[in-house]
């Protein structure tokens, strides 16, 4: 019973999200601070900093570091929720992302914390 009712709940927020999200293009996220989008979008490079506060993946969005128009932040605890290491998985991959925009620093930001919120295009 706990299992199913889990389940109905992960569906529903999935569900909300989905709807919730209006797709921009990568260089109108800064625009969007606090509105919850979906960006499609190559990754030119990512980092991870397994020894700094809070162990941040960040992924390069639209253009390589310093001058990618978006990035992709995945905390050190939402890493065991990815199958693959980020940094290793998606450089060099084209993606839709989806979650809210953050500014950080006067850069915007997609803090993401499941492999449902990044889908590697074909």
């Amino acid at each position: 019973m706990m299992k199913k009712l889990f389940s109905l709940m992960i569906c529903l927020t999935a569900g909300f999200f989905a709807m919730a999200q209006q797709e921009i293009k990568i260089e109108d996220a800064a625009k969007h601070e606090g509105d919850s989008v979906k960006v499609c979008t190559k990754i030119f490079g990512s980092k991870y900093f397994e020894n700094s506060s809070r162990s941040p993946t960040l992924l390069n969005a639209g253009a390589k570091y310093p001058d990618a128009p978006l990035t992709i932040v995945i905390f050190g605890e939402s890493r065991p929720a990815f199958k693959n290491k980020p940094e290793e998985f998606y450089t060099d991959k084209q993606v839709c992302v989806t979650g809210k925009v953050v500014i950080y620093k006067g850069k915007p930001e997609i803090i993401i914390t499941t492999e449902a919120q990044i889908v590697v295009q074909q």
